[in-house]
């Protein structure tokens, strides 16, 4: 397969995966050898036989049970620096970040990830960078957020269209495997027109090859709820909050009973509860570096006992990082209750210590 492939080939081939997707929600694996029998495994993207591979919703993509998230934060732990993130900040013509992400992305398609969500333009414009010659081996989730509904700006299908133009062609993309329209983090603030004209913009830009999928970030459960019921043909795959801390209501009640309905494949934002769950700040050599490790794990398994949720999308700054959580993987997926009263603890913990803005992710408890 070429590593660059065009708009037309995937409106083809788009076309071609919808005709062949079978029905039901529960996300199909391809860890154990007994398994591979069921999935053809040449048919899933950067297979590697020590990841999982769930099924993305009605989308059919098979997506590695960890994905990468497209943030960076703590950076400036690994490549130096005087910010105190690096996330947003840092040039992205910085040669040591460029070389970061380069190297993090080649890990991750070492260990058969095989999803990237960039949800910004120095994120976008840093992994297409980071993907250039290999893109065949990662799908690529695409949101500009500046340029999307959360700006009053670009609230109008036209705005939006436009954005999306221009950021693909400012990072070089021919299309994205999925667009997904960044919302308000209260996301009910929308009207029910605003929200009509992302819909048309998602809409066009599928039926137009530059997106093979569309779908939205909300950080709103109610209100995104409310658009995957009214708006079901639309909504492929959402991007939610889910730390080791979230539960399934297991009534018609929830999220997840309407992703359910509408087989929508469904991605994990802040699964570390934005770095919370961590007493040590990332660096190679903090005396936490061990029990952090293990942390992310413990999270990581917790989070993968969902057999509904796609995967979590975890910002790595290492390629320690992805060795780590793909370890996670492979790893016992129930945790003993030893392993549960510690992730307890550490989650009161995190909840304790939640930045003033990330306090809406207690508010993702339940789903």
């Amino acid at each position: 397969m070429d590593g660059k492939l065009t708009r037309r080939r995937f409106i083809r081939d788009g076309a071609v995966a919808g005709a062949a997707l079978g029905a039901g929600f529960s996300p199909l694996r391809a860890t154990r050898a007994e398994e591979r029998g069921t999935i053809e495994t040449g048919k899933i993207l950067n297979y590697n036989g020590d990841m999982e591979y769930r099924r993305c919703g009605r989308t059919g993509l098979m997506i590695s049970a960890i994905a990468l998230g497209g943030h960076w934060k703590r950076l400036v732990k690994i490549i130096g620096g005087n910010e105190p993130e690096g996330w947003m900040t840092t040039s992205i013509d910085n040669r040591e970040l460029q070389q970061n992400r380069y190297d993090v992305v080649t890990r991750c398609i070492e260990r058969g990830i095989n999803y990237v969500d960039a949800c910004c333009r120095e994120e976008i414009l840093a992994y297409a960078r980071a993907l250039r010659g290999r893109r065949d081996k990662m799908f690529f989730g695409y949101s500009w957020h500046i340029k999307e509904s959360r700006f009053e700006e670009w609230r109008s299908a036209r705005k939006l269209k436009q954005g999306l133009d221009e950021g693909m062609k400012e990072a070089g993309l021919d299309y994205v495997d999925l667009w997904r329209i960044s919302l308000l983090v209260d996301s009910s603030q929308h009207t029910q027109g605003e929200v009509q004209e992302a819909v048309e913009a998602l809409d066009w830009a599928k039926k137009t090859g530059r997106a093979r999928f569309i779908g939205f970030s909300s950080h709103d459960r109610p209100h995104l709820k409310q658009i995957i019921e009214k708006y079901s043909d639309q909504v492929e795959v959402v991007l939610t909050p889910y730390t080791a801390k979230t539960k399934l209501v297991t009534d018609d009640s929830g999220l997840w009973a309407t992703l359910k309905k509408y087989d929508v494949g469904w991605f994990g934002i802040k699964p570390f509860a934005s770095n919370s769950v961590f007493r040590g700040d990332s660096s190679p050599d903090s005396p936490y570096a061990k029990q952090d490790s293990q942390t992310a794990r413990l999270a990581i398994r917790y989070i993968l006992c969902n057999p509904a949720i796609t995967a979590p999308i975890p910002g790595l700054i290492s390629v320690q990082q992805v060795d780590n959580v793909a370890l996670a993987v492979k790893e016992r997926r129930q945790l003993d209750a030893q392993e549960k009263a510690e992730l307890a603890r550490t989650m009161e913990r995190a909840w304790a210590s939640l930045p003033a803005n990330y306090q809406w992710l207690k508010d993702w408890e339940y789903v």
